[in-house]
């Protein structure tokens, strides 16, 4: 059964290993304006071009979870943690389009980082038929692309968030966030040397963190209490 959305619905994947607020501040930012129906967190189940997890995927889900709860328009959606095998993204549009349908706007959410190896994800080509690509773009200059994905990107471009209400993908929109430097590895390497990742990551995140143990190199890295 198709659902029915009141705009376009952005799709934001990753590993989320774990979530933090450099996910967290520029999803917000997109939600609100590009007047998105909601954003998904898409946790993968097997990374197709990063490591495996430090911990397991229902870890990283709950994490997602307790960090997403209070914010509303934030959805998290488990999909990918079902799906036997690598995660691709190509097939959890095509699963997000049997969904919504063929006409409900989709608007995957990437770093430019990420996007700048896009030609190197499965299927990529198709990527732009399920969906559009809005990529989080950092302040001051940027380099340019390789030239098989400039000529991908050129035709695609559009200039104004309306353009992703007007057509249910095919367009590529720049939109520029607050880029906050923080990683899920930094907060690893803290929590493995005993210290404190705190401001860095939602407190019932954190606490879920300390209670499980998460992370720690050593039983006694990190005090639970804390």
């Amino acid at each position: 059964m198709t659902v029915e959305v009141s705009g376009p619905i952005g799709i934001l994947g990753g590993t989320f290993d774990p979530i933090h607020y450099g996910h967290l501040r520029p999803a917000l930012e997109l939600l609100e304006t590009l007047a998105l129906a909601e954003v998904r967190f898409v946790p993968c189940r097997i990374p197709a071009h990063r490591d495996v997890p430090a911990i397991t995927a229902d870890q990283r889900l709950t994490l997602v979870q307790l960090a997403t709860a209070e914010q509303a328009g934030f959805v998290v959606d488990d999909r990918e943690l079902r799906r036997e095998g690598p995660s691709y993204m190509v097939d959890t549009l095509t699963s997000l389009r049997e969904d919504f349908g063929v006409a409900t706007p989709l608007a995957l959410i990437v770093g430019s980082d990420a996007f700048r190896e896009l030609d190197t994800w499965r299927r990529w080509r198709e990527l732009t038929g399920l969906a559009h690509i809005v990529v989080m773009q950092r302040p001051g200059a940027q380099e340019p692309f390789r030239p098989l994905l400039a000529e991908f990107i050129a035709p695609r471009v559009v200039s104004h968030v309306s353009a992703l209400r007007q057509r249910p993908a095919g367009g590529i929109l720049f939109q520029p966030v607050t880029q906050l430097s923080i990683s899920a590895t930094q907060i690893r390497a803290l929590l493995a040397r005993g210290q404190s990742p705190r401001y860095l990551l939602p407190e019932t995140a954190l606490a879920y963190i300390h209670q499980r143990g998460l992370y720690r190199s050593r039983p006694d890295a990190f005090p639970a209490t804390s």
